[in-house]
């Protein structure tokens, strides 16, 4: 599917801006348009782009190379930048490879994937003064809304973190919930790392292309308060880049303190375990002499025999329980 973006000038003031179209087949793309969006094209769909733009678009192997040779390059007058960027967030996280194409006055994006924050930018610019009318400001505000998506979702997945944190270190008397709670909150942190380690990639990714877009905007003369509108997303870049370390190590500091909690559980079984055995093994041994079968046993033929066996193991038994209290072992 390719998808095209014109600006429009009207006639009343402040009522300018893109307009958005499907192109159908047989039909041309119009010369004035700033950004063609190629949405898991076809073969056809990619020649007819690079025939109008004389430009050659990557396949979809192509866009999931990890050198940065091959995904930051300059080739026939065209910047070629090839982010990865998160999507299906609310589900199951992925990253895939979005390519982008600065030609002269035309953005061309290609993508086999639908990644939100594209759905936001095309609203915004869809509203007048949403975006200026050049393909530079394009890229960067499709940047900028990335950017700002990313924040959203870290913003959302900080304030699940603080919640699980609370859960992890309230206290809970029942063991049997304790351990089924413990369960779900080691799925949950699994589930919220898994999504901040694919933001971070994204992050990285796009940092990569706002350096390559940084130099050579300086070395092209490109308008200052471009070149400034670049610097200023990569520094917000930056600055949720650290967030977004700073809440994996969160992460994995609730991670730590729920095995800890879980050794502990485990260790007061094992240690409960430990205790009955000791306190039973007296008795034990108490039973097990007088129940060897020597002839010459002179307890066994006395009348105060049984009853002084029983008394003696139910002392070996309470003397340790009584020690193990008395040194708050129990």
């Amino acid at each position: 599917m390719i998808i095209v973006h014109r600006f429009c000038e009207a006639s009343g003031p402040g009522v300018s801006g893109f307009e958005r179209h499907i192109l159908r087949p047989g039909e041309v793309i119009p010369a004035d348009t700033i950004w063609i969006d190629l949405v898991e094209p076809t073969r056809q769909e990619d020649m007819f782009v690079e025939a109008h733009l004389g430009i050659s678009i990557p396949t979809r192997e192509e866009m999931g190379d990890i050198e940065p040779s091959e995904l930051l390059y300059q080739e026939d007058g065209a910047r070629y930048m090839t982010a990865r960027f998160a999507h299906n967030v609310q589900v199951e996280p992925q990253t895939s490879g979005i390519t982008f194409i600065l030609k002269e006055h035309t953005l061309v994006s290609v993508r086999y994937v639908e990644p939100k924050a594209f759905q936001i930018f095309a609203n915004r610019l869809a509203k007048p003064g949403g975006c200026r009318p050049n393909a530079e400001s394009v890229l960067a505000g499709l940047f900028d809304t990335v950017i700002d998506r990313a924040a959203d979702i870290l913003q959302g997945t900080a304030a699940k973190i603080d919640a699980i944190s609370h859960r992890v270190f309230q206290s809970s008397t029942d063991a049997g919930s304790r351990n089924a709670e413990y369960q779900e909150i080691l799925r949950s942190m699994g589930r919220h790392g898994d999504l901040i380690s694919k933001i971070r990639e994204s992050l990285v990714s796009v940092e990569r292309v706002l350096l390559f877009l940084s130099a050579s905007y300086r070395t092209e003369h490109v308008a200052k308060e471009l070149r400034e509108e670049v610097r200023s997303t990569l520094r917000d870049l930056q600055s949720l880049e650290e967030h977004a370390t700073f809440q994996t190590q969160k992460i994995q500091f609730l991670l730590d303190a729920t095995l800890g909690l879980v050794n502990l559980e485990q260790n007061n079984i094992i240690k409960l375990f430990s205790v009955m055995a000791v306190i039973f093994m007296p008795p034990t041994l108490i039973a097990s002499i007088y129940g060897m079968n020597f002839k010459n046993m002179p307890e066994l033929d006395t009348w105060w025999g049984y009853p002084s066996a029983l008394v003696m193991m139910l002392c070996a038994a309470v003397f340790p329980y009584l020690f193990f209290r008395w040194k708050k072992w129990l």
